[in-house]
Formats: structure tokens, sequence, C-alpha cells
């Protein structure tokens, strides 16, 4: 009998992560779709809201269930939920945890004296050392259920998607969702990924695979993608299988450290001293706004953000620009990044997400240093992105290339912002800022 909770007990605590409203629109879509194929088989999913505990505790009991199997997940509430399942389970019923989420399990890539890796280079390395990774498994040919189910809610009684505003057209225009989605996507990408080493730079190409979303749902499997692609001898699979990698060295490292996205790793860097907190001033947060909603008078990164906004993903390239600009150019802590990336993308992933943040803020295990500062307006024009800024910042759609990047006040129209602060002076800012910390 298949099962799926809305469990937004466990994960709200100090510190809240309850699904955001760009992850509620794409979950209905998917247990939609996931319904459907279920129904194809003549089964039924039950719906249900509440502790997952509990939930699965009471379904136990009322079915007298042999076991429960669910994928293991590594995020800090769902662990806790799984240690309190082991303990309440009625006796008989096995829990049966599979890693079906990630290439390996964390903690299989380990050091010489059998330590996980905290770094990204070893880890990737050791990654290549022990695959392939497991054969996939077969889809069932049928599925054979007891004839008197368990009452399931209404998924359109969980009002999972947005009405008063409808925010989301966009996103239904843009993506179509679902294991079936995914599979079509990955037919698609086995053909393209050869031009991904280049083309994953270029925001106005847009040369990605587009399948996080589908990844972090479990509408697919990056099992699946990986033998799909395995004969591909391209440096663009390279690439790629790189970032699958990657994706599973983020759960490593909230195996490590399971509050990882919010609190800064490195001891050298001194969070009251470095950053502005928009909590104590009307500017600061006026700034973080003007970010958020793609206003800072810098192209690319608006652009970004305006496609965030709509579409509830952003470019690859183009979110490293962002969070960059966010943490170094206004000096924001980068935590205000993360938690708005976790509330407005699709594919917001507890590990993903504060591993990529702790990055680009050059405060984590593995990170770029701070002083490393990118300049939005030089990577605009080197990678291109003057088709991009049109689709999304279309006020400024009638400039030429060589003005795009960086409007002139001479071309520069009247609705679109000044710069928010100069690249000069948000740089050499955040440099004053980073050496002071360390002075004092």
């Amino acid at each position: 009998m298949p099962v799926f909770i809305l469990d937004d007990e466990r994960p709200r605590g100090d510190d809240d992560r309850t699904y955001g409203g760009a992850h509620r629109w794409w979950l209905h879509h998917s247990l939609d779709s996931l319904s459907r194929g279920f129904g194809r088989h003549n089964a039924r999913i039950v719906l249900r809201k509440g502790d997952s505990v509990s939930v699965l505790v009471s379904l136990a009991h009322e079915l007298e269930a042999g076991a429960v199997h669910a994928n293991r997940h590594y995020e800090p509430w769902w662990r806790e939920a799984e240690e309190d399942l082991k303990d309440a389970l009625p006796d008989g019923t096995k829990l049966c945890l599979h890693d079906g989420n990630y290439l390996m399990p964390p903690g299989t890539a380990t050091t010489g004296s059998g330590d996980p890796y905290k770094i990204y280079t070893p880890f990737y390395r050791a990654m290549l050392d022990l695959m392939p990774p497991r054969d996939e498994l077969p889809a069932p040919s049928t599925i054979s259920q007891p004839s008197d189910l368990p009452e399931s809610d209404d998924l359109g009684d969980w009002k999972l998607l947005p009405t008063s505003p409808n925010w989301a057209t966009q996103m239904e225009d843009f993506w179509t969702v679902g294991e079936g989605a995914a599979h079509d996507r990955l037919g698609w990408w086995a053909d393209h990924v050869h031009e991904y080493e280049d083309g994953r730079n270029l925001p106005s190409v847009d040369q990605t695979a587009q399948m996080s979303p589908h990844l972090h749902w479990g509408e697919i499997s990056p099992v699946t993608i990986w033998h799909a692609l395995k004969d591909k001898r391209s440096e663009g699979w390279k690439t790629f299988e790189s970032e699958l990698i990657w994706r599973d060295y983020a759960q490593n490292i909230i195996y490590q450290f399971p509050d990882y996205p919010r609190e800064t790793y490195r001891d050298a860097i001194d969070d009251a001293k470095l950053w502005r907190n928009p909590n104590r001033g009307h500017i600061i947060q006026e700034e973080l706004e003007a970010w958020q909603m793609g206003r800072t008078g810098y192209p690319i990164v608006d652009a970004g953000m305006r496609q965030l906004w709509a579409i509830g993903w952003m470019h690859n390239r183009v979110r490293m620009i962002a969070a960059s600009f966010l943490i170094k150019h206004l000096l924001i802590d980068w935590r205000h990044g993360e938690r708005w990336f976790w509330d407005t993308l699709v594919d917001g992933d507890y590990a993903s997400n504060g591993t990529n943040w702790q990055w680009v803020a050059g405060t984590g295990v593995d990170s770029n240093m701070f002083p490393r500062i990118m300049a939005p307006l030089k990577q605009s024009d080197k990678f291109d992105a003057a088709e991009y800024i049109r689709k999304w910042v279309p006020e400024l759609a009638d400039l030429p290339d060589g003005e795009i990047h960086d409007p002139t006040d001479l071309c520069r129209p009247a609705d679109y912002p000044q710069k928010i602060i100069s690249h000069k002076e948000g740089r050499e800012r955040a440099l004053e800022a980073y050496r002071a910390m360390k002075e004092d």
C-alpha cells in the first residue's frame, strides 16, 4: 500500500523547514502524476496529513503490516523521525530503509582511516573508484493491494496550489511534472549532454539538464541517469557526472554536520562582524528586498532573481552570480539568501542549497575564498547573457548587446533602477570588512 504523508510538524522547529510555496506547487503535481501512475496498475496511493511517525504507526496497526518500506533521508528532522519510528512500530512490523535517492549512501566513500570526506575533490575521486553504483531495479509489472484500503485525504483539500493570486502561471507553462516527464527529459538530455561542458555557462543557451527538481522529488533516480549516460565519452558527460557526485557530496556534508545550512562552518568567519544584518536597519532590509525582487540595477542578477520568482528555478551559472552579489556586494549574511532560495526553488534541497551557499560565501568546509569576488557585469558579458536578460528583464529588451550588460545613464530606461552599489565600491567594502574582521 503506497502512502504519502504531508508532514509539516517534523520540519517545524527552531529552523522552520516546512515546504515553501514553490515546493508545494511541485508536490501537488508530482503526487497527482504518481496517483495516476498507480491508477494504471489498478492501485491507489493513500494520502495523509500529520506527524509522519504517528500516521505510519496507526496505519501499521490498522493493516497489521509486516513491514514499512521507505527511502532513507538525511535531513536531521527525517533522521530523527526514522529513529522514532523504529521504536514506535508494533511488534512484528519491520522498518526497511532503502538508499534510493543518491548514487551511493553517505558514508560509502571514506578516507584511508575510514572517516567521511569533507573536501569535494578527494570525495569525487573516491566515488569514481567505487563506480558503478547499484543496478537499477525494474518497475513492478503488477501491484497487489488489500481490497479494503484505509481512508485517504483528497489532494485538493491540502491546498498546495496558489489561488489568490495564482502566482504559478509561468511555472505551469515551463514545467511538466512527474516520472514520465523526468524520463522524457533524460531522453532529451542523452542527446545533448555532450554540449554541457561549454553550454552550462551560457544562460541564453541554457544547455542544462533541468532535472534537479525531478531528482529532488524522487521522480527519477541518479542511478537511472548514470546508467543511461555511462557510455558517453564526452567532456560534457564527465562534467555532468561530477555534478551528480556533488549532489552526493552535499548529503555527505549534512550527514556529518546536520545544521550546515544554517551554521557557518569556519571559525575564522565572525558572522556578527562581517555581515550587514537586515534586521538592524531599514536600508539593509530594502537592499535585501531589491535583490529578492530583481531590482538591484545589475541586469544579470535581476534576470536571475526574476527567473527564480517566475518559474521556481534559476540557471546554475546565474545562481552563483546572484548569490555572490548578495553576500559580497551587499554584505548580507548568506543565510538570508539560502532561506529565500529554500522558499522559492522547486528543487530547493536542504543539503545542496546549504552546501552551495556556504561554498560561495567562503564559510564552508570546502568553499571559495571570501576575497574572491565575482564581477557580475564581466560575467554577464563573458557568458553572453544578453538574450537571457532580454527575456527576464523586458524593460531592457531593446538595448543592444554592447549596452545591455551594464546600461549607461544615457540608455538606461526610466523604469529600470540605478545600481544599488557600484561594483568597485561593493568589492572594496567587502574586502575591507573581511580585513577588519581578520584583524580583530
